[in-house]
């Protein structure tokens, strides 16, 4: 299995938003499976304590960058960053700049920051990597995302429009880049335990949270299952609920559709 992942994926992986949670465990998970990783997350102590980690279990080499994904230059720096790397998977899972607020109680400063968080970097970093990718005829990109994609709400006006952002826009990278071995995918996950929780003193409940390792898990183990794959059964059935069609089936019938319309336009031009 190792094997078959790091030639289907090559020797380095990008995770930003890697400092705790999901992020770690998806680091330490990677590296079991024989990757080096590129590691991004603004708390640069939290995130050389995972890298430290990461070496001394499994041996990898571990780059972390202390870097806020918001700022106007991300692509640049990660690109300076990652010179010389052939970087053949990457995994964008940061962003929550701010999750439950009343969208005018919230400055318009912080909620340009959580679309330039959730929707700025994943293009800035796909833009950036994905034509080596389709060059080298392999590679994968995730973006994690969440459940609340599903529909807007009182309190998530901006977090949901911008996790619906990442459900589509890695589904339309889906559409182009799978003739070219590479794959993406969008995972939308539920409640996760992590060390927020902990620090705040909620109880783990197995019935109503996953553990981040085990969501971690679930990720990397469905990379190729895209376009969209919400993680967790449960998940999956709620998500089902308002997704009566198959997502991979709609993705292709509304690229075939729009590609058709471009041909046609481009006939009539």
């Amino acid at each position: 299995m190792t094997a078959d992942f790091t030639q289907r994926y090559g020797r380095w992986a990008l995770i930003a938003g890697a400092s705790e949670g999901v992020g770690a465990s998806l680091a330490d998970q990677l590296a079991e499976r024989g990757l080096d990783l590129v590691l991004i997350a603004r708390n640069g102590a939290l995130l050389e304590e995972v890298a430290a980690g990461v070496r001394e279990r499994h041996g990898a080499e571990v780059r972390p960058l202390a870097l806020d994904l918001t700022v106007p230059d991300v692509s640049e720096r990660v690109a300076e960053a990652t010179d010389g790397l052939e970087v053949g998977l990457v995994i964008y899972n940061a962003g929550a700049a701010n999750r439950t607020v009343e969208f005018l109680d919230d400055s318009f400063s912080d909620s340009l920051r959580q679309i330039k968080l959730a929707c700025v970097g994943p293009v800035a970093l796909a833009r950036h990597f994905a034509p080596a990718m389709r060059e080298r005829g392999r590679g994968g990109i995730v973006l994690v995302g969440s459940l609340a994609c599903l529909s807007g709400a009182s309190l998530l006006a901006v977090y949901s429009a911008v996790k619906a952002f990442n459900v589509n826009f890695a589904e339309g990278l889906w559409a182009e880049l799978r003739p070219h071995g590479v794959d993406v995918c969008c995972t939308p996950l539920g409640q996760t335990y992590t060390e927020a929780f902990q620090r705040m003193g909620v109880p783990y409940d197995p019935d109503t949270v996953m553990l981040s390792q085990d969501v971690a898990r679930e990720i990397i183990d469905n990379i190729g299952n895209g376009p969209t794959y919400p993680v967790g059964e449960s998940n999956r059935t709620m998500a089902s609920m308002v997704w009566t069609v198959d997502r991979r089936t709609l993705v292709e019938l509304t690229s075939a559709a729009s590609r058709d319309f471009a041909a046609k336009e481009g006939t009539a031009g």
